[in-house]
């Protein structure tokens, strides 16, 4: 008989959404920006007509995937992420339409490590990585103080020793 195994109750922070928001705009900022240069040579260069239309529908569908990723979905993610570690499992749970509920075996652990790349820096947050044999698992967006106490217990359960450098 199998016992039960909680519910992740572990959130990310709030900052997360903001982080997501300025990564989104900044990733389709640049995209607008080639979309502009390729209309001003089209315009300049008298391309064929075919292709100012092609560049109209990846226009149409770059506003409608902004509009997602920017106003919508770091919403989505913040509110359905979960984690959760004890001495068995790692648990993670996201999703908001398809919602993904891992378990993964301390045992099965080999790495975990926290990183953080400008715009986590600017708002003190990392990301914390988990590897095993045949995957990697991210928990975005934690607090300092929460990936660090979070990283030292998973490499604690997982029986992995720290390289000091």
């Amino acid at each position: 008989m199998y016992s039960q195994i909680p519910s992740p109750e572990g959130r990310l922070s709030k900052s997360a959404v903001k982080v997501w928001i300025i990564t989104e705009t900044v990733g389709h900022l640049v995209f607008v920006i080639i979309l502009t240069v390729l209309f001003y040579l089209d315009s300049h260069f008298s391309w064929k007509e075919w292709i100012g239309w092609i560049l109209i529908g990846i226009t149409s569908l770059t506003i409608l995937s902004a509009i997602w990723s920017i106003f919508m979905k770091p919403f989505f993610l913040y509110k359905n992420w979960r984690y959760h570690a004890d001495e068995e499992f790692l648990q993670l749970k996201s999703g908001a339409f398809n919602e993904e509920h891992q378990l993964v075996p301390m045992t099965k652990i080999q790495a975990v490590s926290t990183n953080q790349g400008p715009f986590l820096r600017k708002y003190e947050l990392y990301s914390l990585s988990i590897e095993t044999m045949g995957s990697s698992h991210v928990i975005p967006a934690l607090p300092e103080d929460v990936a660090i106490e979070l990283r030292n217990r998973i490499a604690h359960f997982a029986k992995i020793k720290e390289v000091e450098e």
